[in-house]
Parts: C-alpha cells; sequence; structure tokens
C-alpha cells in the first residue's frame, strides 16, 4: 500500500473511534511497526493527529486546556452528584481518606456520613466544607493553585509522605487506554502520584465525558484505581480495571 494511502486509512479510521493503537494498524494495514510509527509521525507533524505512546488520537481526542473551577462545577452536575454519592458509601468507619482537589471529589463531602474517619485533602473548598460539617479533617500544605482551588508543588508532596490512606478518591482530566489518568498540570499530576501511591484502595471519580481523553501528563495507569463513573458507553474499559457504575 502507498504512503499516500496508509494516511488516509488511519485518519479516516480515526474520525470513526478518535483513538487507534499500533497493533490495531499493523493488522488493518498489514505492515510493520516501524512503517506505521513512521507514518504516525508524520502525519502528527503535520498536524492531522496526536501521536501518543503505543498509537495516536484524533485531535479532538487530545487537549492541553483546563476549564476553571467555576466552569467545571457547572458541568454534568447531576452525574457527578450520583458519583459523589456512591463514592461516598464506600467510607467506613476509622478510614483514613484522601480527597484530592477537584469538582467531582468536592461533592462528595455533601454526602458523607462517617464521622469516625478522618478526613486529608489538598483542596481549600473541600476543607472548608469538612469543617463546617464537623468532620476530622486534615489539609496539607503548599502552594495554591487558584484554576482549581488545589494545594499543590514540592512541599504539599512531602506532606503527603507520611500518610498510609486506606481510601482515597481523584479527580482526572482524561481517561484511555493509552495513557491512563491524564491531566494537564505536571505539578498537580505529581501530588496526584504521591497520593494514590499512599493509598491502600484508590478511586478515580469520573463522568462519562472524560473516557476517551488524554490530557499531556499521565499520573496514573488504569490499573492503579477502580472508576466511579455514570455510565461505561466503551466496554474495553473493563479489560483493564474495575469500575463502578452509578446508572
Amino acid at each position: 500500500m502507498l504512503t499516500q494511502d496508509r494516511h488516509s486509512t488511519i485518519l479516516n479510521l480515526l474520525k470513526k473511534q478518535s483513538s487507534v493503537t499500533l497493533a490495531e494498524l499493523t493488522t488493518l494495514l498489514n505492515t510493520s511497526e516501524s512503517t506505521i510509527r513512521r507514518d504516525l509521525t508524520a502525519l502528527d507533524k503535520a498536524g492531522k493527529l496526536h501521536k501518543v505512546y503505543g498509537g495516536a488520537t484524533s485531535l479532538d481526542f487530545y487537549t492541553s486546556t483546563e476549564k476553571d473551577i467555576q466552569t467545571k462545577h457547572d458541568l454534568q452536575i447531576t452525574e457527578k452528584n450520583l458519583i459523589a454519592k456512591k463514592a461516598a458509601s464506600l467510607i467506613e468507619e476509622h478510614d483514613l481518606v484522601y480527597l484530592d482537589a477537584g469538582t467531582t471529589t468536592e461533592l462528595i463531602v455533601n454526602y458523607l456520613t462517617q464521622y469516625n474517619a478522618t478526613y486529608v485533602t489538598n483542596g481549600i473548598s473541600h476543607a472548608n466544607k469538612l469543617s463546617e460539617r464537623g468532620f476530622k479533617s486534615i489539609i496539607i500544605g503548599g502552594q495554591l493553585k487558584k484554576s482549581t482551588g488545589a494545594v499543590i508543588g514540592t512541599v504539599a508532596i512531602e506532606n503527603l509522605k507520611p500518610y498510609n490512606f486506606t481510601k482515597g478518591f481523584f479527580g482526572t482530566n482524561g481517561i484511555s487506554t493509552q495513557a491512563g489518568f491524564s491531566t494537564p498540570d505536571p505539578v498537580e499530576a505529581c501530588v496526584k502520584k504521591t497520593a494514590m501511591k499512599h493509598c491502600q484502595k484508590a478511586f478515580v471519580v469520573a463522568d462519562s465525558t472524560k473516557f476517551d481523553q488524554i490530557t499531556p501528563i499521565t499520573f496514573a495507569d488504569l490499573e492503579n484505581a477502580t472508576i466511579i463513573t455514570d455510565i461505561l458507553k466503551d466496554k474495553r474499559y473493563l479489560d483493564f480495571t474495575n469500575i463502578l457504575e452509578v446508572l
């Protein structure tokens, strides 16, 4: 097959399914991985797709921008509340819980009933809500990221290291089979990664719009956390991790 024909086939496939793997393309095009890699590199440089580890994504599939916290609050609010309620129901007596900054994790606080647990967070609004509702809460120190209300940076990472959380609940900007859980900010990604490593059980709370999305920095593989979502449209994800649906 000519190079131009391969490129057309790859781009047409991306229009249908948003992402492709090297394995899919080598089978479909009956050619070597090295040839496919060269094709993807050329198409990436031409601005026609995004080359990622193990394959490629359509241009709509990848985003490096992040909405401000107020905008996020108003998106998929019904789904987020259902997800948050399910997450809160998983917390047991005497748990040491980590609540990651984020709009869905903040909603978890509204549904908490376990006053004999301890809650640690890097979310300013989370800490305020926890305190107002009378829960035992701890906020880690560090640099404040105004756009998301998250405490981040090297001090935050160091503050997390002594903890052995029984459960942790994390937000994410993207979920994909190629890039796992991802977020646009490398510093915030490091905080998420550190906290997740210190959790016995980790959960990612994310509505269905976060699936098949890739943002610049991966903070965990899919197998590292159970996903709580509203509805799973692509059953392929069940091959990678446990998923709890609330609809």
